[in-house]
């Protein structure tokens, strides 16, 4: 293989009511992890807190369990957490990920342009 390229792919989920999750939605549900709000999700992936949440209510909806849920106030103030089935979801996007990236690279040592 000449080593002057390389391949590149994106792939994501779609369910019967279009994309539940890709790149884009599993960076923003890590945001929300790691931010503990949409609004600093929003800010940190520089999008549009109407888009973050647009995303969020798209996964949920089509999520047999919800991956995002909001925690109301009180003396920490309310928050917007991944539950669970979301770490699930983004751990299990991650791995196929890294599975598909390897064979793809691996497959494509063996075409000589």
């Amino acid at each position: 293989m000449n080593s002057e390229y390389r391949i590149k792919t994106r792939f994501w989920i779609e369910g019967k009511e279009g994309t539940f999750l890709g790149e884009g939605r599993i960076r923003l549900l890590q945001a929300i992890h790691e931010t503990g709000s949409i609004t600093g999700a929003a800010k940190s992936l520089e999008i549009s807190y109407r888009k973050a949440w647009k995303m969020v209510d798209i996964m949920n909806e089509q999520a047999k369990i919800p991956l995002v849920v909001r925690q109301s106030g009180g003396k920490s103030g309310g928050g917007t957490l991944v539950t669970p089935k979301g770490e699930h979801a983004i751990a299990t996007y991650l791995a196929f990920k890294s599975k598909c990236n390897a064979f793809i690279e691996e497959t494509f040592k063996e075409f000589d342009f």
